[in-house]
């Protein structure tokens, strides 16, 4: 996954990004909900692979690894 998702301050202000290309891991996990399918992601970005997709998928799910969730009561 480190060579598929960086994170370099010069490219989208230093959000995690597929390998060093303006793709925010953030925008393709949008994609994503909002119903594309990855085979309809690969082919409107077609500098795009499987892997990579699987690689954000795989750093959001590491993301989500806490140990416990605090709500915030307004």
């Amino acid at each position: 996954m480190s060579e598929r998702i960086t994170i370099d301050p010069a490219i989208c202000h230093g959000k995690p990004c597929i390998r060093g290309l303006r793709y925010p891991v953030e925008n393709v996990l949008e994609w994503l909900a909002s119903g594309m399918s990855v085979d309809e992601i690969l082919t409107d970005y077609e500098d795009l692979e499987r892997e990579d997709i699987l690689a954000v998928l795989s750093y959001a799910a590491r993301l989500t690894h806490v140990k416990r969730l605090e709500l915030l009561v307004a």
